[in-house]
């Protein structure tokens, strides 16, 4: 499950366990024609050709299960975004590791 608390995208330990294993930065991009928020662990080559907007985030730990957040406050302030807080739509594409979010 992926929520949105606070700033911040909470990603719960079991897809973390199958996106990310140790990896603790992630490739980042918003997608403002399809309102998405696209994050891939910064292993994937594929995603900073595809996608030349992308920044760099660290995935904070947040409890002993291995609960990650990723703070997108400048993703929300630059794209004038309303997000409310609670459970939100994704999907994720195991192939390539990516998770589509839509905000």
């Amino acid at each position: 499950m992926i929520e949105f608390k606070k700033d911040h995208i909470w990603i719960n330990h079991q897809l973390v366990n199958k996106f990310m294993n140790e990896i603790e930065y992630a490739y980042v991009s918003f997608i403002e024609t399809h309102n998405q928020l696209l994050i891939t662990p910064i292993s994937s080559k594929w995603f900073i050709k595809m996608y030349k907007d992308h920044a760099q985030i660290l995935l904070k730990s947040r409890n002993l299960k291995g609960d990650k957040t990723i703070n997108i406050r400048e993703v929300i302030i630059d794209n004038n975004l309303d997000v409310t807080e609670g459970p939100l739509i994704y999907e994720f594409v195991e192939k390539t590791k990516l998770i589509k979010i839509k905000l």
